[in-house]
């Protein structure tokens, strides 16, 4: 495999910087371009710099419609940490990793930088085994190119004693209607050719975020959807939003806001770093959708209507495949 470095601030990324890469492809015949955003250019004397965090970001964003660019990575912070060592063994059987390194950033703080093979990052779990006296970061690989062969899993929000927010006009609950759309989403993935769906409940149960979790991390989905509906103190606050905690997961988020709207919704927004107890866990994908407002008149009508649930299902079927058809 051939791979060219491309490196810059990227602060920000342009056009410029992707017709480079695309003239290093053709000119050198290299499979992947790497972009390596580096610190302040030396020619660019005392001026600020992004932070890296947020350069790696849009780097990511800018490159994704792009097959062959990479910026896919994983970074560790250890904290009461320093380093002992001074090498690293890689070895070239590794699927998924193409390159990992380490910096001693801080006196106590260890950072661990690991390159992905993949744009899309698919998820990682790290453990540390106090008898091998070992931390391990295990890198989950991409799924099947097939996407009805991928596993989703899908959250009704609420239920049981948990019954959320409550309609405007009707008092509907919201923990029925998140039902109501996950059943509907699930009848459209199978009647699409998918067969792993599983479903946090199927029925009205209590479940806490933590049982939740457990057993979505048995299941180990390919990704997930977590549907429930919003609500706010003004009835003037309409429309549709999507969540997620971190950077490399929003881009499905992306894409199921953008089939939301497409439905005639209002815009409330795609939010990042979201502290919602689904998006917390690393090991998948994961999307939290609010479809719209219970609290306002206009979509509780919405929300409420049988063709409006089984359009909103549609939706997001066609942007988890819209979206696998870019990573894949």
């Amino acid at each position: 495999m051939r791979i060219g470095i491309l490196g810059g601030t990227f602060d920000p990324i342009h056009n410029g910087h992707l017709v480079a890469a695309q003239s290093i492809a053709a000119s050198f015949q290299t499979d992947e371009v790497h972009f390596v955003p580096a610190y302040r250019a030396p020619h660019k004397g005392s001026q600020s710099v992004t932070s890296a965090f947020h350069r790696v970001a849009m780097v990511a964003l800018a490159t994704l419609p792009f097959a062959q660019f990479r910026t896919s990575t994983i970074e560790v912070d250890l904290f009461g940490v320093t380093s002992n060592t001074n090498w690293i063994t890689q070895l070239s059987s590794a699927k998924e990793v193409t390159n990992t390194w380490y910096e001693q950033i801080e006196d106590d703080v260890f950072r661990i930088h690991i390159s992905l093979r993949h744009q899309q990052h698919w998820g990682h779990s790290i453990y540390y085994d106090s008898l091998s006296n070992k931390l391990f970061i295990r890198v989950k690989r991409p799924p099947p190119d097939d996407v009805k062969k991928w596993k989703i899993a899908i959250d009704a929000g609420h239920g049981g004693f948990n019954a959320g927010a409550e309609g405007v006009s009707s008092k509907v609950l919201e923990k029925d209607y998140t039902l109501l759309i996950a059943k509907e989403f699930q009848k459209s993935l199978k009647k699409s050719g998918f067969k792993n769906i599983y479903m946090t409940r199927e029925i009205d149960t209590t479940l806490s975020m933590e049982e939740r979790i457990v057993s979505l991390r048995k299941e180990n989905p390919d990704i997930l959807i977590s549907i429930h509906l919003n609500s706010t103190v003004s009835d003037t606050v309409k429309g549709s939003s999507t969540y997620y905690r971190y950077i490399g997961f929003r881009p499905l988020s992306q894409y199921v806001l953008k089939g939301m709207l497409e439905l005639k919704l209002k815009e409330f927004g795609n939010v990042g770093s979201f502290n919602f107890a689904l998006s917390g866990p690393i090991e998948y994908p994961n999307c939290l959708l609010e479809v719209a407002f219970l609290s306002n008149p206009e979509d509780e009508k919405k929300i409420l209507d049988p063709k409006f649930q089984k359009a909103v299902a549609k939706k997001i079927n066609e942007a988890i495949r819209k979206w696998a058809a870019v990573v894949n």
